[in-house]
């Protein structure tokens, strides 16, 4: 999951995106903070599907759940946003550590079905709980501090949250309970005749990507200054999944490079043709029949020749 190249990699594009907000152009602001959020989002997942092997199809849920926490917080209740971000991720990890305590009895395609109507159950909650969410209309008007308010001074908080969670991410991946994570991802018979308490650890990973994905929820619904049900719906999940597939799922930055390159194809298509969504699918399919392990196993295959 982590090795010297891919930390080179981190560090040189946390480096580029350090100059971005010096190149002068607001749309390159926006586009890369849109990018980090989603970066973070799509990494939270790969701690459960690249990780720990355990697919989530509802992950969307936790990242709704954080932006809506969040919303409130600073909102309805005026809390200040260190308090609120921090009460966002509280809560988006004790849902799933609810949701996911009857998730990891299951293996496979149930714990992933099990995940979707859980996700489901969310979106309906977010739906029709309308005097704290807002209904189908979305909770609008965030309340941003201040010093947030200009797009430059929240790419450069953006920037700070999640290189702050990307290297907690990878302490995880490089730790003890990172490798435990990885060995019931290979075997988890052969695991738990280790000692190793399977369901306690994928339990424990659930809460951690949950976390994770609140804390992008919380970035998200400062970002677009509101939090709408359909971010727990399960084409958001189904999203987050490609982005993850795309990048490659069994290494650390597979998640950043697919959701960079998912959302930038997304972009691009829709300024060219109202069918972009068709397009962006097709050159989908090509990408993952091309190559199966990913971008990053592509720059594997790249690098032997090379290094031969």
């Amino acid at each position: 999951m982590t090795s010297r190249p891919q930390l080179v990699f981190l560090l040189a594009a946390f480096a580029l995106l350090a100059v971005v907000p010096f190149l002068g152009a607001r749309y390159l602001v926006e586009l890369a903070t849109q990018v980090m959020i989603f970066s973070l989002f799509a990494l939270s997942l790969n701690v459960l599907a690249g990780q720990t092997g355990s697919v989530s199809f509802g992950h969307a849920a936790f990242l709704s759940i954080g932006g809506y926490a969040c919303a409130y917080f600073l909102t309805r209740l005026g809390w200040p946003l260190a308090v609120s971000m921090a009460g966002a991720v509280i809560v988006s990890a004790a849902a799933a550590l609810l949701i996911g305590a009857l998730c990891v009895r299951l293996n496979a395609i149930y714990f992933s079905m099990l995940t979707l109507a859980f996700s489901m159950l969310v979106w309906a909650v977010e739906t029709k709980w309308r005097s704290v969410t807002g209904g189908d209309d979305g909770f609008v008007g965030v309340d941003v501090p201040a010093y947030l308010a200009n797009p430059y001074s929240f790419f450069w908080f953006t920037l700070a949250v999640c290189s702050l969670s990307v290297a907690a991410l990878w302490i995880l991946s490089a730790s003890a309970m990172g490798q435990a994570l990885v060995a019931i991802r290979e075997n988890p018979t052969r695991a738990s005749f280790l000692g190793m308490n399977v369901k306690r650890m994928r339990l424990a990973a659930f809460v951690i990507a949950g976390a994770f994905a609140g804390l992008a929820g919380c970035l998200l619904a400062m970002y677009v200054r509101g939090m709408y049900p359909q971010t727990a719906f399960w084409t958001q999940s189904g999203q987050v999944i490609i982005m993850v597939l795309l990048g490659g799922i069994h290494s650390f930055i597979g998640p950043i490079l697919g959701a960079a390159v998912l959302y930038l194809l997304e972009v691009t298509t829709e300024q060219y043709t109202e069918y972009w969504s068709f397009v962006m699918g097709l050159i989908l399919l090509g990408i993952v029949m091309a190559f199966p392990e990913g971008l990053v196993g592509v720059f594997h295959k790249l690098r032997t020749p090379l290094r031969s």
